[in-house]
């Protein structure tokens, strides 16, 4: 267990032991930059590229401060990390943000930088040494430039072609992701919930019983088919990315469909519920079609017969059953 009080203040550091912060977090860095670029490799060659060479660029910056430390304290460096001080910034382990899209890891990369460049500010600030203060103050200045750099280095190895093609795995990803499981939710809840919900509302003509059954059945469905979805694929073989996100796409949408249709018999009257009811499902089953000719590049009439045709099927059958 890690206790605040077994830290030490920043400010209570010597300048020996702000050069082994300084090192062991470019260190880590520059591995964090290098388990960027082993991720991207396979979709995103270029971006790879480009976070391997800001990789190198934090070794740069950890051997100028490694000479600093010799020349001033020895070859002997403290061992001093991020968790040894308290309310100095943390990096999140590479294994929590494995499934991070490329924007958020560009992201990342841009806030580190920023990170960074207020610490290399804040330790020159308590430096008295002008040759270590210098370094810091340029190693700073480094830190606020690399966005500039990065922009160079997109420039040199991010050609339109190659732009072009990563943006096209990135939308291929966040369909795979988010909208394929999302919008089968959103059938499977908008669907399969017609006919109990419908059924028990023309069987008791009940609306406070109707709502309860629809309650019941959207979020049971949610649960079921998020689990389903997580469970059926890790998505490393498939590329169809985080289970986790998949599965809360799916149970989410797949809830919010189900419920669409069964708030509205909190309305106390019978038919007046029933019909707002009816056009709730309208425009979800039109929403859904959308969804299919926008975002999957489904035909619009094959996509309009198979969920309004299907929708009204499922729908007809629960009225049927509930008015026997």
């Amino acid at each position: 267990m890690r206790f605040t009080f077994a830290r030490k203040r920043f400010q209570d550091l010597t300048e020996q032991q702000i050069l082994a912060l300084a090192i062991s977090s470019e260190e880590d860095d520059a591995r964090i930059y290098r388990g960027y670029a082993e991720k991207l490799r396979a979709d995103y060659p270029a971006s790879a590229m480009v976070f391997e060479a800001m990789a190198k660029e934090e070794d740069g910056h950890r051997q100028r401060l490694i000479e600093q430390h010799s020349a001033r304290f020895g070859d002997v460096i403290p061992l001093i990390r991020r968790e040894h001080v308290a309310g100095y910034y943390h990096r999140r382990p590479m294994w929590l943000v494995e499934n991070l899209s490329l924007e958020r890891i560009r992201a990342e990369a841009t806030a580190m930088e920023h990170q960074a460049e207020r610490f290399y500010l804040d330790a020159a600030a308590v430096t008295t040494d002008a040759g270590t203060r210098k370094l810091l103050g340029d190693l700073a200045t480094a830190e606020a430039g690399h966005h500039k750099k990065a922009d160079k280095l997109t420039q040199q190895h991010l050609d339109p072609d190659a732009l072009e093609s990563e943006e096209s795995t990135a939308h291929r990803q966040f369909l795979l992701t988010w909208v394929q499981p999302g919008l089968a939710g959103l059938m499977d809840g908008s669907v399969s919930t017609l006919a109990p919900i419908f059924a028990t509302a023309f069987a008791t003509q009940d609306t406070w019983t109707t709502f309860l059954v629809g309650l019941a059945a959207s979020v049971g469905a949610g649960i079921s088919m998020g689990f389903t979805e997580a469970a059926s694929d890790d998505g490393q073989l498939s590329g169809r990315g985080s289970p986790v996100k998949r599965g809360i796409a799916a149970g989410v949408m797949t809830t919010l469909g189900g419920l669409g249709h069964a708030l509205p018999y909190l309305i106390p009257d019978f038919w007046t519920a029933t019909i707002t009811a009816i056009l709730v499902v309208f425009l979800e089953l039109w929403a859904i079609v959308w969804i299919q000719n926008r975002f999957m590049q489904t035909p619009f009439f094959r996509a309009t017969f198979q969920v309004v045709l299907g929708g009204a099927l499922v729908f007809a059958a629960g009225a049927l059953i509930g008015s026997g």
